[in-house]
């Protein structure tokens, strides 16, 4: 961020800070490592009471129509834990928000016992069959994550954006026009199949980095993206986290923990449309890794980038069907062989 951005953003802290009795005059504000948005966050901590969080949206902003108000009290229904939204300012486009704290779910990993994770992960995957249950119960035409969806066109552009971002930008590969149209088929097939299966309520980015753990249990953050997709996006987002290394027999335990859960009819076919999501969802991931190292000069993502290849290598090599486009990728990104 450039001096004359923050001292722009100082201002209008302070200016929103004045206009609002959160916290006392006597505070300090300490800037916050913010996700891949545009918007900042800031953390003001007054000499006594409870700190806040304010995020501040590039510029002004029009509360009542945010995605992020909107999807915040739908999730609130349900109910399911989000922090909540204690002020704002619509010229100034400022939300203050309940302070969860700074430990995540992937800072949480290493620092407690296994079975204490295992709860944790448990617990995730309950708001995951919450959300979709009650995101069914209360759909309506009217809101706006119910208008949105992972359709052919949405997932096919994720994948384009892996091709533009990862192998051609940050793998600087040069693909010839015939490697561009086998490409091209194999993600119509993929988006196609994807896109036909029963949609239900997604979070969209329901990872480790966006459950909070706050008062001894997990907090749903980053929503504001909520909209209709397969009933195995969340969980592909959670188990196979571009952020946490998660073991073979893990895995199967808390796939069964959602099947048993869910109801699902067919484990084996819920495993088999589970990988298929892993193989879009990994692949969509490191496009925003590539866009983010490569065109925005931001390397903090390119320590994910193996993890998040082993799982996509993985779930190529496990299917008969991904021979094609496993052959295609790995001309280009060795790790993929």
């Amino acid at each position: 961020m450039s001096d004359e951005r923050a001292a722009a953003d100082r201002r209008r802290i302070d200016q929103f800070l004045n206009q609002t009795p959160l916290v006392a005059p006597d505070h300090a504000v300490v800037a916050l490592t913010g996700d891949a948005s545009t918007r900042q966050y800031f953390r003001v901590v007054p000499s006594a009471g409870s700190p806040i969080v304010l995020a501040l949206h590039e510029g002004p902003i029009e509360y009542a129509a945010l995605p992020f108000v909107e999807v915040s009290d739908l999730l609130r229904r349900m109910p399911l834990p989000v922090p909540a939204i204690l002020a704002h300012s619509d010229p100034l486009g400022i939300l203050a928000l309940q302070d969860l704290g700074d430990v995540t779910l992937q800072a949480h990993l290493g620092t407690e016992e296994v079975r204490r994770h295992t709860r944790l992960y448990h617990e995730a995957i309950e708001f995951i069959v919450r959300l979709q249950r009650r995101g069914a119960e209360l759909a309506s035409g009217a809101g706006t994550p119910y208008r949105l969806a992972f359709d052919i066109e949405k997932l096919t552009w994720e994948l384009d954006f892996f091709v533009t971002h990862f192998v051609e930008g940050y793998r600087r590969a040069v693909l010839s026009p015939a490697e561009r149209a086998a490409l091209s088929d194999e993600w119509k097939t993929i988006a196609a199949e994807l896109s036909a299966e029963r949609r239900v309520l997604c979070h969209r980015d329901y990872h480790s980095r966006n459950l909070m753990v706050h008062d001894g249990g997990l907090f749903v953050i980053d929503f504001q993206d909520a909209r209709m997709g397969p009933d195995t996006y969340d969980l592909v987002s959670l188990l196979r986290d571009s952020y946490v290394d998660i073991g073979d027999a893990e895995l199967e335990e808390l796939i069964g923990h959602y099947v048993s859960l869910a109801g699902v009819p067919d484990s084996g076919e819920f495993r088999r449309r589970f990988d298929l999501m892993a193989v879009q969802r990994n692949l969509k991931a490191l496009g925003t890794f590539g866009n983010q190292a490569g065109a925005r000069g931001n390397p903090a993502y390119i320590q994910y980038m193996p993890r998040t290849l082993a799982y996509a290598r993985a779930n190529l090599a496990r299917y008969s069907r991904f021979a094609r486009l496993r052959e295609l990728l790995a001309a280009h990104v060795h790790e993929l062989a």
